[in-house]
């Protein structure tokens, strides 16, 4: 009996104020750790957006380039899936599904350049139409382009 009582004594462990204080660091860590994902996630799904508007704007300008649309004209991600510029709708990174297949790209001409702007909009799923969610509301490539550029929804 008195061997099992030392032999008890002689265990080394953990108190529960040191395993308090473990769980209150991994508390402050994990505040810490959660909201900066959670940008990580925000920034990478804009910067999604931006590379999918910019791959739909290239597609149309193929389409320029093929004479199948002309500058005034204004094209839809469905017109350059159908004419074969765009192998399939981009995938709204915010729904996992496509873009709302109205979503547009027009053509001008402004004395010898083309500008290209972009109407790129979420589609409801439910109503199989454009949800009010616009992540990009007729910006130019130009725009796009530039690297401060962050895709951002506007009602």
């Amino acid at each position: 009996m008195l061997k099992r009582i030392k032999a008890l004594k002689n265990q080394k462990g953990f108190t529960l104020v040191e395993l308090l204080a473990v769980i209150v660091i991994l508390g402050i860590i994990a505040a810490i750790a959660i909201p900066s994902i959670g940008g990580i996630i925000d920034k990478s799904k804009a910067d999604a957006h931006k590379s999918n508007a910019l791959q739909i704007i290239a597609a149309a300008k193929l389409a320029v380039a093929g004479n199948d649309v002309k500058p005034g004209d204004t094209v839809t991600i469905n017109d350059l899936v159908t004419d074969g510029y765009l192998d399939s709708a981009p995938k709204d990174p915010d729904k996992d599904t496509n873009y709302d297949k109205d979503s547009t790209v027009t053509i001008t001409k402004n004395g010898k350049t083309i500008e290209y702007r972009i109407t790129l909009a979420a589609e409801d799923t439910a109503t199989n139409s454009i949800t009010g969610n616009k992540y990009f509301n007729n910006i130019e490539e130009s725009v796009l382009n530039m690297e401060s550029t962050v895709a951002s929804r506007s009602n």
